[in-house]
């Protein structure tokens, strides 16, 4: 069967590439292109799409505005240049199943994202994901409260984490270790964390990067969230 997407973006260029790489594949049809958030509600109402590929910052109609009612209708992914974390917790909050900052995934990584999200499987790249690690954090530290749909989003992204955790062979350190990479933190900052030395996360960062088959901090943090970075 045939998935149906519409495409909002207002860069022209950005919307003719997505089209011509979806279009490209035997069970994806683009049914409407939209250079503002209004003009998507509109397709989204006419066509019933089964995904809606959203940017956050157009002229008229924001991504984010379109957002909550656009979700009433249909999946949506965000797909966008903003990666600032109030942007993309927004965003979880009013509906998005997805998200996925450019030049953070390849083609295939968006087709995959397309299909899990109309699944109702989120998707996320770094930047994203790190924002949701960070909005769980700060509120436990807080002695706060996370809103159920964040904590949905999370729980999504916490069980594809769980996965990487028996594809790489992690032990339990090791798996807690790497996520903290994944949210930005540095060995000094780690070892604080989980209450160990900083020669002892050095030793457990060798051995991530061991399984992960990673040289730097990046390549793993890319292996451990199942993307990779284009280049």
């Amino acid at each position: 069967m045939t998935l149906t997407v519409v495409v909002a973006d207002d860069n022209p260029v950005v919307r003719a590439g997505l089209t011509s790489l979806l279009e490209g594949r035997p069970d994806i049809s683009v049914v409407a292109e939209a250079p503002d958030g209004g003009t998507a509600l509109e397709a989204t109402q006419r066509t019933r799409p089964d995904v809606v590929l959203l940017d956050v910052r157009m002229p008229i109609f924001d991504g984010l505005t379109a957002l909550p009612h656009l979700a009433r209708l249909a999946p949506v992914l965000m797909l966008t240049y903003s990666g600032e974390s109030e942007v993309v917790q927004e965003a979880l909050r009013l509906g998005a199943g997805g998200y996925l900052v450019h030049g953070e995934f390849t083609a295939e990584e968006l087709v995959t994202a397309v299909h899990d999200v109309r699944a109702g499987r989120a998707r996320f790249t770094p930047t994203a994901a790190n924002a949701l690690v960070g909005v769980v954090r700060a509120t436990a530290h807080d002695g706060g409260v996370v809103r159920a749909g964040e904590w949905q989003q999370f729980g999504r992204m916490t069980s594809q984490l769980q996965r990487n955790v028996g594809q790489f062979g992690l032990s339990g350190r090791e798996a807690e270790v790497m996520d903290l990479i994944a949210s930005g933190l540095n060995n000094r900052q780690i070892a604080d964390t989980c209450f160990i030395s900083e020669k002892t996360v050095k030793n457990h960062i060798n051995r991530i990067f061991a399984k992960l088959h990673s040289t730097t901090r990046s390549e793993a943090i890319a292996a451990w969230l199942g993307t990779r970075t284009l280049t």
